[in-house]
């Protein structure tokens, strides 16, 4: 087994970690924007402690990787908050279908950010991905204002994890992570006031129960310490399009999860076995073509 085969299997477990999620918000009885919060905070906290525990030191060789970090950590939080409004304003299906949109985004900002040329096939595959979520949640656009909020939400989860594909090249991932969780934090804590303005909201929800406690600490430290770190660091190999691409498979995990955990809830349409397929083609088809990519490149080097 090659080295790229164990990344992309292990990549397909974080997806899989994060799938979990989806059951966690149904278990965890907060607000969505109050659950985000706390799962960065716990998240930020569980860094600092394994950071410290591991001896490793919280300084960046490069000053300006604190901005980045900085400024990342507040993407992350307005592409949470963007999705679980998106989820709120339309409903589950619309958000993820402009979710799906990510690896498309990253398609083209991935190219920007190392001067390299956008890849036909990647703009193909991430088309193909983006149609197997719509078969699968059999999607009417009908709610335009939630779509275009996801796809924003997206937007920035494509921004994100290109970022991160460039600064984990110089950092350790559990540090760049710890800041962004932190970063995080902060920002979602300067946005309790406008989430306070929306329709519905009267006053924030920041006392969980004991039960809520529960659930959020495998939130924040498995699906995030565990999980979002290990994926950064796995962007010192894969490419950010690669990683998206295959967080496509997300809702397909968490949706096979549900059924198992709530059969009563949950059925299984022609539409998901159709959607799901779409989306393991584009996802295994990615490696192969990648390949080629680089061979014919290589020999076009050769040449020269």
């Amino acid at each position: 087994m090659t080295q790229e085969t164990k990344d992309f299997a292990f990549l397909h477990f974080i997806v899989l970690i994060w799938g979990f999620t989806a059951i966690l918000g149904v278990l965890i009885d907060l607000p969505s924007v109050e659950m985000v919060f706390f799962r960065t905070m716990i998240a930020s906290a569980g860094l600092l402690i394994l950071i410290f525990a591991r001896k490793k030191s919280l300084k960046f060789s490069l000053k300006k990787d604190y901005w980045i970090t900085f400024g990342t950590g507040g993407l992350i939080a307005a592409h949470w908050i963007l999705f679980f409004l998106s989820a709120r304003i339309s409903n589950v299906s619309i958000c993820l279908a402009g979710m799906a949109t990510a690896s498309l985004w990253t398609s083209f900002f991935e190219p920007f950010a190392n001067k390299t040329k956008i890849k036909g096939y990647e703009v193909v595959l991430s088309v193909i991905a983006f149609f197997g979520i719509v078969v699968i949640f059999n999607v009417e656009f009908d709610h335009i204002i939630g779509l275009a909020v996801a796809i924003v939400s997206a937007m920035l989860s494509g921004m994100f994890t290109v970022i991160n594909g460039k600064v984990t090249k110089r950092a350790d991932p559990f540090v760049i992570t710890f800041y962004e969780m932190l970063s995080a934090t902060v920002f979602i804590a300067f946005f309790f006031p406008i989430y306070l303005q929306l329709d519905g909201i009267d006053s924030l929800n920041l006392a969980p129960t004991m039960n809520d406690w529960f659930y959020l600490l495998i939130l924040g430290l498995v699906c995030t310490v565990f999980a979002y770190s290990y994926s950064v660091k796995l962007m010192q190999r894969l490419s950010a399009f690669s990683i998206n691409l295959t967080v496509n498979l997300e809702p397909v995990y968490g949706i096979a999860m549900a059924l198992i955990l709530f059969p009563e809830r949950e059925k299984m349409t022609s539409g998901f076995y159709l959607g799901t397929a779409l989306i393991l083609i584009s996802v295994l088809i990615y490696p192969v073509l990648n390949r080629i990519y680089k061979r014919r490149a290589l020999d076009l080097d050769n040449l020269r």
